[in-house]
């Protein structure tokens, strides 16, 4: 029976200066709520230049705030050159405030970053707070190298922040899989806000046929927002082009964040080649991983999800710098037997990489070859906020005069 709340709001925020993760988590967590909550509406505010590029469901929207971008180095810059990062930043924070000032919602969910992007919902926040909104923090199950974070966030003060604003903080992964805040100095205040949910599982919307998969077996390379994944899919291309007994298809999605000019390269260079299709990017990844034999992906967090979720062999090449977040995540998940790693130096070897890529359809699913397959984030999330909406709709006790 889907429980009915009168008005419930949730606004949750997601700042998006590079690739698509943290809209798409955000997008995964306000679909499956609205889905079991009827009369609940969720605004999910992005910084994310496309995201108009993908649905939403009836009772979830967005509110697009100018676009910062992270360059490779770390910096960040405003989308639009002629106007300068103060004042993008400044429109931003103001455009974060007023929607809250207007959405008066019951909880705000902020991802990753605890206090936004250059400090910018900190005010929110405690503006928040003086209204009583339940204010979480959620957090990937890896952020970065303990001795990035630490300086990132010591920096920032960003710990006794967390302490001070914070209901609760939620980690989407398992116990066992990885702390994301393994040896920071957590304060037992924070270690007791903490609740890991688990991994958040994604399943395909029953509306939609999928129409656009490709025919027959392929495997799916996918680098995620595409931003740096330009090595990844060039060093698949080159192992194709070095070892003709390779024959599996492969579909390879670019990502729409893939720089124009490599991006015409690889189209290119992959059209010359007959088992490869390339396109640019598809808003439904759902359905090309659930169709497809095998993954080869950087391993991001939502990549990494979905590998899980629709039980498929996987080779991940992760990212390595600047942040260590994906190599992190892969290594526990080879560790533990649920996908192949190669290194970026490794895949840069196309008859190595060819081997590995014969073998991969023919591996087995990690259901079967490794444990930590618990996705349970959904159902946890949609717990908790029921059990927070279910107090807030009681109707306080009559005071006797």
């Amino acid at each position: 029976m889907m429980r009915r709340f009168e008005d419930a709001r949730i606004l949750m925020y997601s700042h998006d200066t590079f690739g698509l993760g943290h809209l798409r988590r955000c997008r995964t967590i306000a679909h499956s709520l609205v889905e079991d909550y009827r009369g609940l509406n969720i605004l999910i505010i992005s910084g994310a230049t496309i995201a108009g590029a993908f649905d939403y469901r009836a009772r979830v929207d967005f509110v697009k705030v100018p676009s910062v971008i992270k360059l490779r180095n770390g910096e960040y810059t405003s989308l639009a050159r002629h106007i300068d990062l103060h004042e993008t930043l400044k429109m931003r924070q103001s455009i974060i405030r007023h929607t809250a000032e207007t959405f008066q919602p019951d909880i705000f969910i902020v991802d990753k970053e605890p206090m936004g992007l250059k400090g910018e919902v900190e005010e929110t926040l405690a503006y928040l707070k003086s209204r009583g909104t339940t204010l979480v923090l959620g957090l990937r199950e890896v952020m970065d190298a303990p001795h990035l974070l630490e300086a990132e966030w010591k920096n920032n003060n960003v710990m006794r922040k967390i302490d001070q604003f914070y209901d609760t903080v939620w980690v989407y992964g398992p116990p066992d899989f990885y702390d994301p805040l393994v040896e920071l100095d957590v304060p037992a205040s924070v270690r007791d806000k903490m609740k890991f949910v688990g991994f958040l599982q994604r399943s395909l919307s029953n509306d939609s046929a999928p129409t656009h998969v490709p025919e027959g077996d392929y495997i799916l390379v996918t680098t995620g927002g595409g931003g740096d994944g330009a090595d990844l899919v060039h060093n698949v291309i080159h192992a194709y082009q070095q070892d003709p007994t390779l024959q599996h298809k492969a579909f390879i999605v670019l990502g729409p964040y893939m720089p124009a000019k490599q991006r015409s390269k690889l189209v290119q260079k992959g059209s010359k080649i007959p088992q490869i299709q390339v396109i640019e990017f598809d808003n439904r990844m759902e359905e090309l991983i659930a169709g497809a034999k095998a993954v080869v992906a950087m391993g991001g967090y939502n990549t990494y999800c979905e590998i899980l979720s629709f039980d498929k062999p996987a080779l991940i090449v992760p990212r390595v710098a600047p942040r260590a977040e994906q190599l992190i995540r892969a290594r526990r998940a080879s560790e533990l037997g649920l996908v192949e790693m190669l290194l970026p130096e490794q895949a840069d070897n196309p008859q190595l990489l060819a081997e590995v890529l014969k073998r991969l359809p023919h591996r087995a699913p990690p259901s079967q070859t490794g444990k930590g397959m618990r996705l349970e984030g959904l159902v946890h999330i949609s717990e908790i906020v029921g059990d927070w909406l279910d107090e807030r709709e009681q109707p306080l006790p009559a005071v006797a005069e």
